[in-house]
């Protein structure tokens, strides 16, 4: 059952968008590892309500911004966002969007993802004027908070915003040993290196881009969800999509066709990947540390 207080500001949420036939059923759903989640039906509409009473703030704002970014560029299909909402008094933070009712009997099309998301990168330009990588301010990478800012070097920006942040966090659980922060420290002072020759602009990425974040509508239409997004490299967010294999040939061949990767991607994409393997790392624990140990060895090698 969910909190009288989350159910009278769900009632003025729907009120406010013309809904006024009231709450008649709440189902759970499940999949979330960290927020609740559940449908909740009118007599005349379906949403989808995800909530927390110890959300950090700004985890659906920046959520339901990330979703709007996402929309604005035509091209993937996202929840509408109804409301986001912070605690107040008694009643949790709370997103209401959309329900869009799943392909019980079609799969992801792999093809129309590939493409739609390279449309999304092309069209997904950056607001700043000179073009800046990052956004305009923080959001969220699972629990982690995901720093931003602007900069027109995005090897900046991946280095300072993006592991710096991971790897303090890790130094602070104690899940970096002696050997890999120093492998760490010589890879960062080299990422000029690793990731130049690369003709870039900065794109709208979804950020948390793993296959429990995309979703099939009845048609086998891909849905995008979760987002974390900020203006990046695109490689960032290719390289993850090969990070757990959730995503098939189809989606690969999909996306080069419509906007091919330059040349030497396969090396760049494991430097990329340390970004959410030290995130996983501590999220969930030293079992990611292996992966990460295994990428250093293969960029740095043994080290005193």
């Amino acid at each position: 059952m969910l909190p009288d207080a989350l159910l009278e500001a769900l009632h003025f949420a729907l009120k406010s968008n013309g809904d006024e036939t009231g709450i008649t059923e709440e189902r759970p759903v499940a999949g979330g590892c960290i927020h609740h989640a559940c449908q909740i039906r009118t007599q005349t509409s379906s949403y989808f309500l995800k909530w927390n009473d110890e959300a950090i703030p700004g985890m659906f704002s920046t959520e339901a911004r990330g979703l709007e970014c996402i929309r604005q560029t035509n091209t993937l299909r996202v929840p509408t966002v109804i409301q986001a909402s912070e605690q107040q008094k008694d009643s949790p933070a709370f997103l209401l969007m959309e329900w869009i009712d799943k392909g019980s009997s079609r799969p992801i099309d792999q093809r129309k993802l590939g493409e739609g998301l390279a449309a999304m990168h092309r069209e997904g330009k950056s607001p700043q004027t000179p073009a800046s990588y990052g956004l305009d301010e923080n959001n969220f990478l699972g629990r982690a908070v995901q720093e931003n800012g602007w900069n027109t070097a995005w090897t900046d920006i991946f280095r300072e915003k993006r592991l710096l942040p991971q790897i303090d966090t890790a130094i602070q659980n104690g899940l970096m040993p002696a050997q890999r922060q120093k492998r760490l420290v010589i890879l960062m002072d080299r990422l000029d290196d690793w990731l130049a020759g690369v003709e870039r602009r900065p794109c709208l990425v979804h950020g948390d881009l793993w296959r429990g974040n995309v979703m099939a509508d009845r048609m086998g239409n891909p849905v995008m969800l979760d987002p974390a997004a900020y203006y990046a490299d695109r490689e960032v967010e290719i390289a993850y999509t090969q990070l757990f294999h959730g995503f098939d040939r189809s989606f690969f061949d999909a996306y080069q066709a419509a906007w091919p990767l330059d040349k030497g991607f396969s090396e760049r994409r494991d430097i990329y990947n340390l970004y959410h393997l030290i995130n996983h790392l501590n999220h969930f624990g030293e079992p990611y540390g292996t992966q990460v140990d295994a990428i250093l060895q293969h960029y740095i090698g043994h080290i005193p």
